[in-house]
């Protein structure tokens, strides 16, 4: 399976697509941010992320597309922003003919880390250890987007293996 894990941003959206081998192994096929001007309207922004995350679908062809949940936020302004991006992405995923799921920030650390309330640092820790990458990703989103995939991948596992238990 192979899952593109979306970290929506309004100055960097992050993005990361890592596939689950046979052998059980999670293997990193790309990851970055695309980075957005403030100089750039809004509009402008949205048709960048909107081209952007469908030229790396098309080129990687994800299964499935992940992004996190829609968490509380202070500033109304900021929140509609990133509402607006999230949107756009998830209509390059669902244009492509692609699910998406969405998982909460503390169901992503638990499912990185173990421990829902973990750092920013252990989770990009933890990206780089599962990855087996000789780097921790950067920009920081795009560890974030790692970890959203990880988190789709674990979590289906896991609903995969209950069905076959259950036997339906």
């Amino acid at each position: 399976m192979r899952v593109m894990g979306i970290d929506c941003g309004t100055g960097y959206t992050g993005y990361g697509v890592v596939e689950l081998c046979r052998d059980g192994k999670l293997l990193c096929l790309t990851c970055g941010a695309v980075k957005l001007s403030a100089r750039e309207s809004m509009s402008a922004r949205l048709a960048i992320i909107f081209k952007q995350l469908g030229a790396i679908i098309q080129e990687h062809r994800p299964d499935n597309v992940a992004i996190e949940d829609v968490f509380y936020a202070l500033n109304v302004k900021s929140a509609l922003k990133l509402g607006q991006v999230r949107g756009v992405a998830m209509l390059a995923a669902s244009s492509a003919g692609l699910q998406v799921s969405e998982y909460s920030p503390l169901t992503i650390k638990s499912a990185v880390v173990g421990y829902g309330r973990a750092e920013k640092q252990q989770v990009q820790h933890m990206v780089t250890q599962l990855l087996n990458l000789t780097e921790i990703p950067e920009p920081p989103d795009a560890a974030d987007a790692l970890a959203i995939a990880i988190c789709h991948l674990h979590t289906s596992a896991t609903l995969e293996r209950h069905r076959a238990a259950v036997g339906g």
